[in-house]
C-alpha cells in the first residue's frame, strides 16, 4: 500500500496561538446585551479565559497534520479480533449528518419529532426480529454499557421473585470478553469462572459443578472469542434455565451470525448488539458506540425508561414500563450511530443480512489458511473453520527468536498495516486475534498474510530489527503502561504541562 505516517512536529494550539489573531468573529448583537450579561451570576462571568488566538488557516492545517499523523479505516484494513473496526458506507455517514435529523432537540415536544421517533421504532423492530427477542431498547450507549444493563435487568428479575439474597452469582467463560466480569461485578454478582475444555469451548462438566442456586445466570459470547461456535449451546442454556438462572448473550461476535442464526432462538434471555461493529459504524477511541438490549418476553416489564412505542395514530415515548430497572442514559440513545445502523440494514435489506456473515467467516479462514502453521500456531479445535476471527499463537516465533506477538503487531505499523488485538484471550500464550471483517477484498487479505509471514521469517533472520519496530511511525514503540494511564490519555493540554 505505501501509507507512511506524516512525522510533523506538531505544537499544541496553545503554544501555536499570539495575541492579536483572529480566525472569527461573531456578529454584532442587537439590542440590549448588557441587560442580559446582568442576568448571569458574577461567580459565572468568565473575564480571563486562556484560550489561544489563531488564524483560520492555523487551525485548519494544525488539525489537518494532526490526520496525517493517524490511520484510519479509511486508509486500510483494521483487523482488530473482538473490537471490530469495520468500514462504514459513506451513504449512512451522509444521511446520519442531514441537517433534518442533526437539527432535532431532544427536548422538542413528541408531536414536532414523529419523524425520529419512526425510525427508532422500525429500527428496534429490526433489531428485534434480527435477533429473536421480544423487545428492544436503544438506550444503551455502547457494548458494555449494553451488558451493564442486562446484568441490572437480571438483578431486577431476581428480586422480582425474592431471590436476590439467594441467587447472586453469574457465570462466565475464562474466555469471555474482560467487560462481562467487569459488568457482572458493578450490578451486585459474584463472578464464577468457567473452564474452557480442549476443543476451545465451555467446559460442560466443569459448568455442571459450578450450577447451584445461587446461579443468576450465565454470560456468553458465541462464537466465543476463538472464533470457535459453542456446539452445545442448546444444552447450556437448558442447564441455566433448570437451574432458575438466565442465559446472556454477549454480542459483540454476531458478526458470525448475522441472518443466520438467532440467539433468542438459541434459548438467550437477554441479548445485546454492538451497533458500531456490526451494523458498519467505525468505533475507536471510546466512542462513539451503541449497545441496544433485546429480551424476551418474560423480561419486557424490566426494561430501562423511556421506549419508543407506536399507538397506531403516533409514536411515543413509553414511560410506562411496570418493572423497569429506570432510565440508563441521558435522552435515548447515540442517535448517529443508530441512523447509521438503521440506513445499512435497509441498505442490505432483510434477505441479504445472511452475506455479512458468510464474508465475514469466509474472509477470516482465508487469512488463517495463507499464514505459515510452523509459525503461526492454531490453538484448540485444529481443523475446525473459525468464525468470523481467529486467534494464533505466536510462540514458536517466541521460542525460536525471542520475537513476541506485542513485537509482531508493531512491525505491521511499519508496513503501513494495523496490528491485530494481542495478548487476547488470555488463555493462548503470545496470542495474536485477527478479524478482517466482511469488506476486505481478497488482496487486502493476501497482503496481510504475506506481511505476518515476512514478520515471521525476519525475526529467525534479525529479531532485533522486529524488536525495534515501529520505526517508520510518527510515534516510535510507545511505553504502554503511561498510554493507557488516565493522566496521559487526557485531551487536555494542562495535563501535557
Amino acid at each position: 500500500m505505501g501509507f507512511k505516517q506524516a512525522t510533523w512536529d506538531e505544537p499544541l494550539l496553545i503554544e501555536l496561538g499570539k495575541e492579536g489573531r483572529c480566525g472569527y468573529s461573531l456578529p454584532k448583537v442587537d439590542g440590549d446585551l448588557e441587560s442580559v450579561v446582568k442576568l448571569i451570576p458574577e461567580r459565572l462571568l468568565r473575564k480571563d479565559i486562556p484560550l489561544p488566538s489563531l488564524s483560520e488557516p492555523q487551525v485548519v492545517r494544525h488539525f489537518v497534520r494532526l490526520s496525517q499523523m493517524n490511520y484510519c479505516v479509511d486508509l486500510g484494513m483494521y483487523p482488530l479480533g473482538s473490537c471490530t473496526m469495520k468500514y462504514n458506507p459513506k451513504i449512512a455517514e451522509r444521511i446520519a449528518s442531514d441537517p433534518h435529523l442533526t437539527r432535532l432537540h431532544p427536548y422538542q415536544p413528541v408531536e414536532t419529532v414523529q419523524g425520529i421517533l419512526e425510525i427508532m421504532y422500525n429500527l428496534s423492530k429490526m433489531l428485534a426480529e434480527i435477533t429473536g427477542t421480544a423487545k428492544v431498547t436503544l438506550a444503551p450507549a455502547a457494548g458494555a454499557h449494553g451488558e451493564f444493563v442486562g446484568c441490572l435487568i437480571i438483578r431486577a428479575y431476581i428480586k422480582d421473585k425474592g431471590e436476590l439474597k439467594v441467587r447472586n452469582e453469574m457465570l462466565i467463560p475464562e474466555s469471555a470478553h474482560g467487560t462481562n466480569p467487569a459488568s457482572a461485578v458493578m450490578a451486585g454478582f459474584k463472578v464464577v469462572k468457567i473452564p474452557t475444555d480442549e476443543e476451545g469451548l465451555v467446559d460442560i462438566e466443569a459448568l455442571k459443578a459450578a450450577i447451584s442456586q445461587r446461579t443468576a445466570g450465565m454470560m456468553l459470547t458465541v462464537p466465543n472469542t476463538l472464533g470457535l461456535f459453542e456446539r452445545r449451546v442448546e444444552e447450556i442454556s437448558k442447564i441455566i434455565h433448570e437451574a432458575g438462572g438466565l442465559m446472556y448473550y454477549d454480542g459483540a461476535n454476531m458478526n458470525a451470525l448475522l441472518g443466520r442464526v438467532r440467539p433468542g432462538d438459541m434459548g438467550f434471555d437477554i441479548v445485546h448488539m454492538n451497533l458500531h461493529k456490526t451494523f458498519a459504524t467505525p468505533h475507536g477511541g471510546g466512542g462513539p458506540g451503541s449497545g441496544p438490549l433485546g429480551v424476551s418476553k418474560e423480561l419486557v416489564d424490566f426494561l430501562p425508561v423511556p421506549l419508543v412505542d407506536y399507538d397506531g395514530e403516533k409514536y411515543f415515548l413509553n414511560y410506562n414500563i411496570p418493572k423497569t430497572i429506570g432510565r440508563i442514559k441521558g435522552f435515548y440513545g447515540n442517535i448517529s450511530v443508530l441512523i447509521k445502523a438503521y440506513t445499512y440494514i435497509l441498505m442490505v435489506g432483510s434477505d441479504k443480512l445472511k452475506e455479512i456473515s458468510n464474508q465475514s467467516v469466509l474472509a477470516s479462514n482465508y487469512l488463517l489458511s495463507n499464514l505459515n502453521s510452523s509459525m503461526y500456531l492454531l490453538p484448540y479445535s485444529k481443523g475446525i473453520p473459525r468464525k468470523h476471527e481467529f486467534v494464533v499463537s505466536a510462540k514458536p516465533i517466541q521460542m525460536k527468536s525471542g520475537v513476541r506477538a506485542m513485537d509482531i503487531a508493531k512491525s505491521l505499523l511499519d508496513l503501513s498495516l494495523h496490528a491485530p488485538t494481542i495478548y487476547f484471550p488470555l488463555i493462548v500464550d503470545e496470542a495474536l486475534m485477527i478479524e478482517p471483517t466482511e469488506t476486505e477484498p481478497m488482496e487486502n487479505l493476501d497482503e496481510y498474510a504475506k506481511a505476518l509471514n515476512t514478520i515471521a521469517h525476519q525475526a529467525e533472520e534479525d529479531p532485533q530489527r522486529i524488536i525495534d519496530a515501529p520505526i517508520n511511525t510518527s510515534i516510535k514503540r510507545l511505553d504502554e503502561v503511561k498510554a493507557s494511564h488516565p493522566l496521559t490519555m487526557k485531551l487536555n493540554w494542562r495535563g501535557l504541562k
